[in-house]
């Protein structure tokens, strides 16, 4: 049997720890790799909502779309948009011949802003 609370637990845990990966890797201006890290976190936050909603392990996916629905998140136009960008950045870390250009340093900046933002709101929605 799933114990859902650890599961949660984990996943949410993760989502911290990355986020301040994510944060350092952009002030050292490692920014593709600082994008994929803020892919991550939104990812592993919103397994805790598939978890808490399902009482199943998450799936071992990496799409955030696919993930969000299937937890039974509702997400506004802005967000659904921001999260579709930061799927760019997840496939460029698994898979080497994709390139999806790196934004100038100030939109970098203001994606992992939005990071922490849907962040805390998915944690405060758990």
């Amino acid at each position: 049997m799933v114990d859902i609370q650890k599961q949660i637990d984990y996943w949410i845990h993760g989502a911290e720890d990355d986020i301040i990966t994510a944060n350092l890797l952009i002030q050292e201006k490692r920014n593709l790799h600082g994008l994929f890290f803020c892919h991550l976190v939104i990812e592993k936050a919103i397994k805790a909502h598939f978890v808490k909603k399902t009482g199943e392990v998450a799936p071992r996916s990496h799409n955030l779309v696919y993930l969000s629905e299937n937890s039974g998140l509702e997400f506004d136009d802005e967000t659904h948009i921001f999260v579709g960008i930061l799927m760019k950045y997840q496939l460029q870390g698994r898979y080497p011949d994709y390139s999806p250009g790196l934004p100038e340093q100030k939109q970098v900046n203001e994606y992992f802003r939005k990071t922490k933002e849907l962040l805390q709101w998915l944690k405060m929605k758990l």
